[in-house]
């Protein structure tokens, strides 16, 4: 493949120096009298950086936002069944503000990606039908996709119409890479290096490295268990000399709601918030969610407030009666904690407040799947698929008399 003669920015070093604040839950863009004002600089990069847990580089990411009035971020998911939580109500958040502060976000749906990995048993007509159902989800829960800066690529489709660009690219990665760290990758598949190898293994990788590049990413936005391919696209960069690296906004990744669980999980119904759950099991779950008093790191439902909750409204409201200490209302992670830290608030109060607004959250996409005729159906034929209802009938039987 021949060395890319990519789009030249200016250094970092001659980008005015910026003073940026920690990004804080609050990190939407301000309204004010003029809601057309451009937004500063700053403003951007602290929008842009406060949806990653860690950016790979800081000083580039200033860069690009300097230089590039609409930069590209790419994004992406496997259609793989019920979205939780994690998936729905996070990439909602990201994705507008990323799109408040100017960027265009390519949402790649890998159904491919998901046959190579098995999901619906391979079948690519399942797979369709829970991209579109996923799609509805984030139409329904508020990503801003009326905006004309979000748009839905299906990779088959796009790689079938453009495969004299990709397959160069995903055979020249290859061969630039040694097998141990194609093998490394192997954990953006849900694998472990330990696993058996299939064949899949090696291919996906190449392919996801291959896309970035696909797709003209800018950025790329996705969870810290993508974190080795991005930086996989980093390193090739190296090779054919481009010198405007893809940057890597990695996000956190929420814990599933029982101990010990450091990844939300849909096999595991008890570890899960489902997007269409009912306001019910939305109770039940985090009634027998993990919470310990006094204990803010490794505890669900602290996450939860700090990365959904705080996030989305801005505040956290605490409903409790006078005897209890009152109504309270948070408007940073910090106050919280220490109240959480010290006893001042009973993690039976967390949760009834968790509930609240988390439901809160869910309701407009309960509605749709209940009034949407169309939304109602791919509903049904993805929880047929997953596998849900025997799966939940067994979680409910389990708790209901407790």
């Amino acid at each position: 493949m021949a060395t890319e003669a990519p789009e030249q920015f200016p250094s970092a070093d001659k980008v005015q120096s910026l003073s940026i604040s920690e990004p804080q839950a609050e990190d939407q863009p301000s309204s004010s009298s003029n809601p057309t004002a451009p937004l500063s600089l700053e403003e951007k990069y602290r929008i842009v950086r406060s949806v990653a847990e860690e950016c790979i580089q800081e000083d580039e990411l200033q860069n690009l936002l300097a230089h590039k009035a609409e930069p590209i971020c790419y994004d992406g998911f496997e259609p793989s069944g019920r979205m939780h939580i994690a998936q729905g109500v996070m990439k909602t958040i990201n994705v507008n503000k990323l799109t408040s502060a100017g960027c265009r976000v390519k949402i790649w749906i890998a159904d491919w990606f998901a046959q190579l990995n098995n999901k619906m048993g391979g079948d690519l007509k399942k797979i369709e039908t829970v991209g579109r159902y996923m799609i509805e989800i984030w139409r329904a829960a508020g990503m801003n996709l009326d905006t004309g800066k979000v748009e839905f690529l299906w990779s088959s489709k796009e790689i079938n119409s453009r495969a004299h660009e990709y397959w160069p690219r995903v055979m020249d990665i290859a061969r630039k890479n040694k097998l141990p760290r194609i093998i490394r990758c192997s954990q953006i598949m849900g694998r472990t290096e330990q696993d058996e190898l299939t064949a899949a293994q090696i291919l996906y990788p190449c392919m996801q490295c291959a896309d970035i590049f696909f797709l003209q990413a800018d950025i790329c936005q996705l969870g810290m268990d993508q974190r080795k391919v991005n930086v996989l696209a980093r390193e090739y960069c190296d090779d054919i000399k481009k010198k405007n690296k893809p940057i890597i906004l990695s996000h956190h990744m929420l814990p599933g709601l029982q101990q010990g669980q450091e990844k939300m999980s849909k096999s595991d119904v008890s570890s899960s918030i489902f997007m269409e759950d009912e306001e019910a099991e939305v109770n039940l779950k985090i009634k027998k969610a993990y919470c310990p008093p006094n204990v803010v790191d490794g505890n669900p439902c602290m996450e939860y407030v700090k990365y959904l909750i705080l996030p989305w409204f801005n505040e956290f409201v605490v409903e409790r009666t006078e005897k209890n200490g009152g109504n309270k209302t948070f408007k940073t992670f910090e106050e919280l904690a220490a109240d959480y830290e010290s006893g001042e608030l009973h993690p039976a109060d967390l949760k009834s407040a968790l509930s609240k607004a988390l439901n809160k959250i869910l309701e407009p996409v309960r509605a749709h799947f209940k009034n949407d005729k169309a939304a109602k159906q791919l509903l049904q034929s993805v929880k047929v698929f997953d596998g849900f209802a025997f799966r939940y009938k067994t979680f409910s039987s389990q708790h209901i008399s407790e």
